[in-house]
């Protein structure tokens, strides 16, 4: 029996890495057409820079892909930790600004915290902002029946403004309209890996990623609070009825949905490469990035991670394109392309089950 479950669960692995790979090559295919069509001449030596992606610059580029990759990684956890209870976290944007803001508040006022620390107390209260806003659309779910796709739409834009202003009124650079940059001890820490990655903006943010990773990992398919979170998302009555507080679950879905969000904006925006939060009626894209990156590894936090590391990876492929005559937009264009394919993962993924069904159903008359 142990046996046929484990076969079972490394079917469905195959599976889902098929879709993906599906989806990333069909994505590739139109991002090659668009590199003819831009420049025909250059079209493959453009290609082969996007597909050796952050090993084309050597440790410089994987160093730049990893920090890249970082708070889509955490964007994408926070939609695919929601989709495991049957919500759809499109407020991922929101979740990821007001944690950003917590963090960069906490990184210019709170100088007095020791160094050593500073930015762990950052992190911790982006992840506290992030979980408080995604409890609105959880609660509003939970309790009035909502749709949470409606409310955390809402709830991003509300997100946006509302930073606008607490930055303007609390932490505001009114020459360059952005935040005041945040203390050197917010900052996080490289821990030697600027050795191994010289002069490439990523720290320890990917480690911390990474163990997020694995313990929302082991909260999903390890603990009897991850067996509730997905029985509700996979029939919310039969699970009402096994006496599973529907209620409170969703709410502590999108609780800790919108901390892994909040987390990715700490990780973004506490890198010791002065970014500052800007002034401007712009939802942040990490959010929608992490939809797709959700979609691309099924929701799986294994899956999410790797999928986040390829468009790091093939983002800073892109940045080489300049080397070429190519615009510096068509990188974006095609990493849109790709990311709109990975929303199609889970089609491609019933398209090959079908397949597969067929062709079974075909040998047995045989």
């Amino acid at each position: 029996m142990k046996e046929k479950l484990k076969n079972k669960k490394e079917r469905k692995g195959l599976l889902n890495f098929s879709a993906s790979l599906i989806a990333i090559v069909a994505g590739l295919a139109v991002g090659l057409i668009i590199l003819l069509f831009s420049n025909s001449s250059e079209a493959l030596e453009g290609f082969s820079m996007i597909l050796k992606g952050g090993f084309t610059s050597g440790s410089y580029g994987v160093g730049q892909m990893l920090y890249i990759a970082t708070p889509i990684i955490m964007t994408g956890l926070s939609v695919g930790f929601a989709f495991k209870t049957g919500l759809f976290n499109i407020g991922a944007s929101g979740q990821f600004t007001m944690g950003a803001f917590a963090a960069v508040y906490i990184g210019v006022k709170w100088t007095w915290l020791p160094a050593g620390i500073h930015w762990i107390v950052a992190i911790l209260g982006a992840a506290l902002f992030g979980a408080l806003w995604g409890m609105i659309p959880g609660l509003l779910k939970a309790f009035r029946n909502v749709n949470e796709v409606i409310a955390s739409i809402m709830t991003n834009y509300i997100g946006m403004y509302l930073v606008n202003m607490l930055v303007a009124g609390t932490i505001y650079d009114q020459i360059k309209n952005q935040s005041l940059p945040v203390a050197a001890s917010a900052t996080i820490p490289k821990a030697g890996l600027d050795r191994l990655f010289p002069e490439a903006n990523m720290n320890i943010g990917i480690l911390v990623a990474i163990l997020l990773v694995i313990v929302i990992y082991i909260l999903i398919n390890k603990t009897t609070f991850g067996y509730e979170l997905k029985a509700c998302g996979l029939s919310p009555q039969a699970s009402k009825y096994a006496g599973i507080n529907e209620k409170r679950n969703i709410v502590l879905s999108m609780a800790i949905a919108g901390a892994l969000a909040g987390i990715g904006g700490a990780l973004m925006y506490l890198a010791d490469v002065g970014k500052c939060i800007q002034v401007l009626d712009v939802i942040s894209p990490e959010g929608f990035s992490g939809i797709s990156v959700a979609l691309l590894g099924i929701s799986n936090p294994i899956g999410i991670l790797f999928a986040g590391l390829f468009i790091g990876h093939i983002t800073v492929g892109g940045d080489n394109l300049q080397l070429l005559s190519f615009a510096p937009e068509v990188i974006d264009i095609i990493i849109s392309v790709i990311i709109y394919f990975g929303a199609f993962a889970l089609l491609f993924k019933n398209v090959i089950i079908k397949f597969i069904s067929r062709r079974r159903r075909e040998a047995e008359k045989s």
